[in-house]
């Protein structure tokens, strides 16, 4: 399978004009590199709970390496987003080591934005750049070489209570339509005792509630756009798409939809406070940690729900990144290699319990015996989601884009936020589907005609 497009190539100068456009609105060295292997290094990341783990365990990387401090930049997804495009897409030189996903690795390697990892990789005595799980290792690869490395990785499925569904004498199918979620829900609602029949992120962001209704609007046939470039969200396929997402969530959704993302989900999927939850497969190891979760046990993982198409499960990684501008090149390959190394992983499982391993990444990961244990309800579960996932086809019809909750475009940071925000006006009851379609619509065409002019 295919999951990268190299056909549509642009200029350095035009995607980081396109890019400027939008941000207002929304161990070893390797071949030829730069920059010393000691010193202080300026590390990106994204404020989630893997990334609190790293932070935790650092100072274990700085007294084995002693000639380089790490400073972290910690960020909420949205900002991390837009402040690290920034940065990386003028030349800035604030970041040695950036967290970026697949999203951004193959556009910005093919713009020569980011260091090829793949001689550093290749150098490090036993980090195996050959165990990174395929999929994931091949979207983020630019003919054939890594530019950014798996911190972990991830696709998509149906976490539920097992408790409640048996409670109500209810059964998940082995592969479950929408239409079928949707009637569980619809039966397992319970406000009366703060549960809500399913959770789904309402917060707007192309990288929010565009994630996991791309993947409705996909296995509903619908496109964003036709082999022409002709905007398609108008579509009666992505309209009734979306009128299914956002009814879904303003009848049995939790709480305060509109600016509920994926912390606010899984929070209250691990208080016990919804009876399902479709979002990343990253998110099963928060439920199964005591620490966290009052819900351990008791969840059962069924794949992304679809309707016209095979698999729905969308494919992503957040991964860590060299910028070119970085002067320390050789030191911010330590801090990633450490990071994303099979030793990492088992530190995390030793020091942070099993449960805190980013999941994902590596095929090793899935044969270490206490991690097979711990996480025995959802290792298979994930894998097969990962495998699964189909970016190169996403949906029913033939589309001129790879990606299953984006597209491979760079306009699509921008386009994707503004579609986003239609979407959670939708939810908020300030706009009808027809609307914010309507809107969407113009976005997107604004968008297409520029391909259709190449």
């Amino acid at each position: 399978m295919r999951f990268l497009k190299t056909r549509r190539r642009r200029s350095v100068a035009a995607v980081a004009a396109a890019l400027s456009a939008l941000l207002p609105a929304a161990g070893c060295a390797g071949a030829g590199a730069v920059g010393g292997g000691s010193g202080s290094i300026t590390v990106a990341i994204v404020a989630n709970p893997q990334m609190q783990d790293v932070q935790k365990l650092t100072p274990y990387f700085e007294r084995a390496h002693p000639g380089v401090h790490v400073r972290y930049v910690t960020l909420p997804e949205n900002v991390a987003r837009q402040k690290i495009t920034e940065s990386v897409a003028t030349g800035g030189r604030e970041f040695d080591v950036v967290m970026i996903s697949n999203y951004e690795t193959p556009m910005w390697a093919r713009n020569g934005w980011l260091v090829d990892l793949q001689p550093y990789a290749d150098r490090t005595r036993g980090y195996d750049p050959g165990d990174f799980i395929a999929p994931i290792r091949q979207s983020l690869s630019y003919r054939g070489d890594l530019y950014s490395v798996p911190f972990y990785g991830e696709s998509s499925y149906l976490m539920y209570r097992r408790d409640l569904l048996a409670a109500h004498r209810l059964a998940m199918p082995a592969r479950p339509t929408w239409d079928q979620v949707a009637a569980l829900a619809r039966k397992l609602d319970d406000p009366a005792h703060r549960i809500a029949g399913i959770c789904l992120r309402g917060v707007p962001g192309w990288g929010e509630n565009l994630a996991p209704l791309n993947t409705v609007i996909n296995t509903f046939g619908g496109r964003w756009y036709d082999l022409r470039w002709n905007a398609q969200l108008t579509s009666p396929e992505v309209t009734k798409a979306v009128a299914f997402y956002t009814d879904l969530l303003r009848t049995v959704g939790e709480p305060g939809a509109a600016t509920a993302g994926y912390t606010e989900c899984g929070t209250d999927m691990a208080q016990g406070n919804a009876a399902m939850w479709y979002d990343a497969t990253v998110a099963a190891g928060s439920l199964e940690d005591p620490s966290s979760s009052k819900v351990v046990g008791r969840i059962g993982y069924a794949p992304a729900p679809v309707e016209r198409t095979r698999s729905s499960g969308w494919l992503y990684s957040w991964s860590l990144a060299i910028p070119r501008t970085s002067r320390r090149r050789d030191a911010a390959w330590q801090f990633l290699s450490w990071a994303t190394s099979k030793e990492y992983i088992r530190f995390v499982g030793g020091r942070l319990g099993w449960s805190h391993v980013p999941p994902g990444s590596r095929v090793s990961t899935y044969r270490i015996p206490r991690y097979a244990e711990a996480a025995a309800a959802f290792a298979g579960p994930t894998l097969r989601a990962i495998d699964g996932a189909d970016p190169a086809h996403p949906t029913v019809a033939p589309v001129p884009y790879t990606g299953v909750q984006f597209l491979d475009i760079p306009e699509f940071q921008d386009l994707g936020t503004r579609v986003s925000q239609q979407i959670t006006a939708v939810i908020a009851g300030r706009k009808s589907v027809r609307a914010a379609l309507s809107q969407s619509q113009q976005y997107a065409r604004t968008v297409g005609r520029t391909y259709q002019r190449r």
